[in-house]
């Protein structure tokens, strides 16, 4: 562990008290600072505290809401980028304190997770490849926070801290961004020290144990320093009964700190000093029983056989139950933080900017892999540690008819995982062949262990610019280019040993050693990947008036290559393929244009997008039947597509009522990948041989292909049609002695189903399903806010991922979603 700010105890309830307490008294202050209200010709009318911005075009009542998409201030409609806009106070509104539920505000954001390390965030479908973690590769969605690059999807399962708007930016941002994002970036901005003293509190309490406490405290320690603190802590019971050890599972205990101080000895310079630190302590993440899909495994190794062989009942064979009976540890326990510090100078020709940062994340999770209360597999646990080192520099300037950002950026990380898996007692008859008189004697795969070293060195540098030429009124042309530099120096090493303590090596003919390597092979191989990359692209802007933009962008990017740290297949004799070790960079040809309107005297807003973008060399699990061999692994495929058109549209006719709705319809294929792993119903039975034909999906003891083409078939976790919506209302009241308005409000989402398996499967695809949130309460003109809320308020059963276990058996697991969750929330904001 690296913090910078001393840790604080792991999270519980009670050691969490004065945090609680520190909330409370924060929240009842005796002086308050009035919020500007705008133009009104009844001022004593309208409240001092705004309701929150639209989510999606950012839309407000107290002016135009600014954003740095572009390395520059400029509002939302100015941009020619198709970006989401949500503020911090609509993310508090919403209680979208994480990623997770920020795809619940913006549609063409994917967020899947079934553990902080197993997590993926893409835009339009694409950014990493679904279900399948490997640290040697990329990702296509970056993650900034206040300019600092986040190489670890793993920060998005925090808490958001004191955050001031989050910027979803879709498609190719290389030309802009220190680190190149194909699919596009998240830009998060916390709120800045000030010098004018302020503060924010807000206490929730709910059912399921929930309870969170935010604060937040700034203001100026001499004339020319000001500091900002803020922590948060979130605690909420499991939504999952595990029935052996008798305890809510996936529950939710997580703690951040940030604090910041600026320096600004003249106009021309200022400096800001960051450091953070986060943790998560919860018993995650486990899943429950979904159903048993006919596999081409011979029946007697299917699940429903097994499962009767060794008297197994699942506690529950309707996942909404919210039943398990898990039987190893879990633990998600997750540390991520670092410092950085920010310095912005006016040279006279532009602005000079510096950001200088160290990040660190320490992993340690336990789960149970066999997804069952049997002790098959007693221990799997990957813990891993990273560190990783960024500065950037960008000289920003703007003139009459030119504007140009200029940058330099260099990363290096390095990533250290250690890794063991051990089988229990039940491991013998669940995963040999029945008819093996091995099957029936518990210790051959008893106490069968591998421990693997996993190691990643990983450098990138890069030079980018854009440069905006404005050659006639209204018009803009926008070309960027990027030069990118990367190596990957990675190795893996998977040593097996037996109950007994014997070396399980490839040499061994005994018929035990032979049976353990099936089930845990040893490997070690080293791999790294360099090359240098070039990029551009251009956009063209046309603004007839100053309500309407119309825009057009071409970008030519790409996704570095890497190396296979999850181990690769392995030849007759046991020795790895290293033609299989690293993968290529990915090709990216992107497409778009857009509208963004305001009519209505600026009451409403409309922004709309249409998209296609083509990847060749698309990095995914693949199996490859050109190696020899079967088995899952990162590789390219041909070529995948996704295309499609959003809207965003918001409408505030006055501070009393705001309405805003956006949509997305999103077709993300594979053009072509016709050496895919083939989903359950058409594996595990005989290798088809030379004349021989595969068997129909789900023949149990069938003829299995070596592969599957699945050309033309939708890519994992894309809904073709997701929306989102919401509404708030508020009328004039005084409540308690104070002067304020009582507001009503809801918010919604719906996305159609998807499939939750890289290639796609009959028994993991998810149904669509819609979620509507509700909350209610008195804000009052002097900044305190009560309200009640209901999230999921009609009970919406649905699973946010399904899952294929390892052996084929049939056996579908799964991540339900939340239950509905309702409370209270004090707040107040002076």
């Amino acid at each position: 562990m690296h913090p910078i700010i001393p840790a604080i105890t792991p999270a519980r309830a009670y050691a969490r008290l004065p945090l609680t307490s520190l909330a409370i008294a924060l929240a009842v202050p005796s002086i308050a600072i009035a919020q500007p209200t705008g133009d009104s010709a009844e001022p004593a009318q309208e409240p001092a505290t705004p309701a929150p911005s639209s989510a999606g075009t950012g839309a407000r009542d107290d002016g135009e809401i600014f954003v740095t998409a572009r390395r520059r201030a400029e509002t939302v409609q100015d941009v020619p980028i198709a970006v989401s806009v949500v503020s911090g106070e609509h993310i508090d509104n919403t209680g979208a304190f994480n990623v997770g539920r920020l795809q619940q505000l913006t549609p063409t954001l994917q967020f899947y997770s079934s553990n902080p390390r197993n997590t993926a965030v893409n835009i339009r479908g694409i950014g990493v490849p679904f279900g399948l973690t490997n640290d040697g590769i990329e990702q296509g969605v970056g993650i900034y926070v206040d300019d600092v690059y986040n190489s670890r999807v793993a920060s998005a399962t925090f808490d958001f801290l004191d955050v001031d708007r989050i910027e979803v930016l879709r498609g190719p941002q290389g030309t802009l961004y220190g680190k190149n994002t194909t699919a596009g970036a998240i830009n998060i901005t916390t709120r800045q020290p000030t010098f004018d003293f302020e503060g924010r509190a807000e206490v929730s309490v709910g059912n399921l144990g929930f309870r969170q406490a935010k604060a937040a405290i700034s203001g100026p320690l001499t004339e020319q320093l000001a500091a900002r603190l803020a922590i948060s802590s979130t605690h909420r019971d499991g939504t999952i009964r595990n029935v052996l050890t008798e305890r809510d599972i996936n529950e939710q205990d997580n703690l951040g700190l940030r604090g910041q101080l600026l320096w600004e000895p003249s106009d021309a310079l200022s400096v800001t000093l960051a450091g953070d630190y986060s943790e998560q302590d919860p018993e995650c993440c486990g899943t429950v029983f979904v159903r048993v899909g006919t596999t081409q495994r011979p029946l007697n190794r299917q699940y429903e056989a097994l499962a009767a062989a060794q008297g197994y009942v699942t506690p529950g064979r309707n996942g909404y139950d919210r039943l398990t009976d898990l039987d190893a540890s879990l633990n998600a326990g997750n540390k991520i933080g670092g410092a950085s510090l920010r310095a912005s100078l006016d040279t006279g020709i532009g602005k000079l900017a510096s950001i200088t940062a160290w990040r660190f994340w320490d992993w340690k999770p336990e789960n149970d892999r066999d997804f069952t209360g049997l002790p098959i597999t007693t221990l799997s646990q990957n813990p891993s540690q990273q560190d990783q080192w960024t500065q950037e520099l960008r000289l920003s300037g703007e003139s009459d008819t030119l504007d140009y950002v200029l940058g330099a950026f260099w990363f290096n990380q390095k990533v250290r995982t250690q890794g063991t898996q051990q089988q229990g007692p039940a491991a013998s008859a669940w995963l040999l062949n029945p008819s093996s008189a091995l099957s029936q004697d518990p210790s051959v795969l008893d106490g069968l262990t591998a421990r693997n070293d996993i190691r990643l060195d990983n450098t990138s540098a890069a030079l980018f610019g854009q440069v905006s030429w404005r050659p006639a009124p209204g018009v803009t042309l926008r070309p960027g280019v990027r030069l990118n530099y990367d190596k990957k120096d990675g190795s893996y090493t998977s040593v097996v040993t037996n109950g007994d303590g014997q070396l399980v090596t490839f040499a061994s003919s005994d018929p035990r050693i032979v049976a353990q390597r099936g089930v845990l092979a040893p490997q070690q191989f080293t791999a790294d990947y360099k090359d240098w990359n070039f990029s551009y692209d251009f956009t063209a802007s046309y603004e007839p008036t100053r309500d309407l933009l119309f825009y057009a962008t071409y970008a030519r990017s790409f996704k570095s290559g890497g190396v296979n740290l999850n181990g690769v297949p392995s030849d007759s004799s046991g020795a790895p393929i290293l033609a299989a070790a690293t993968v290529a960079p990915e090709s990216v040809d992107h497409f778009e244009a857009g509208v963004k309107a305001q009519f209505l005297d600026r009451k409403a807003t409309l922004n709309l997008a249409a998209f296609r973008t083509d990847i060749a060399n698309y990095q995914a699990l693949v199996t490859n039947g050109s190696l020899g061999v079967l088995r899952g692994y990162l590789a390219n495929a041909d070529k995948v597509r996704t295309q499609g058109f959003e809207a965003d549209f918001s409408f505030r006719p006055s501070h009393r009522f705001n309405a805003y709705i956006n949509g997305a319809y999103t077709d993300a294929k594979y053009r072509r990948f016709t050496d895919a792993p083939c989903p359950p119903e058409l594996s595990g039975g005989t290798p088809v041989a030379a004349g021989q034909t595969p068997s129909a999906p789900g023949t149990a003891g069938g003829i299995s292909p070596a592969n599957c083409d699945i050309s033309g078939q939708r890519l994992p976790g894309v809904s073709k049609w997701s929306l989102s919506y919401g509404a708030e209302g508020n009328v004039p009241a005084s409540f308690l002695g104070l002067d304020g308005a009582f507001f009503l409000g809801v918010d919604g989402s719906y996305r159609s189903r998807f499939s939750s398996n890289p290639s796609p499967s009959a028994y993991t695809w998810i149904d669509g399903y819609a979620l509507t949130n509700l909350r209610g309460g008195f804000r009052a003109d002097d900044g305190l806010e009560l309200y009640g809320w209901v999230r999921n308020a009609f009970a919406t059963d649905y699973y946010e991922q399904l899952q294929v276990p390892s052996g084929n058996t049939g056996l579908i697991v799964g991540n339900p979603g939340d239950p509905r969750t309702y409370g209270v929330t004090l707040k107040h904001v002076f």
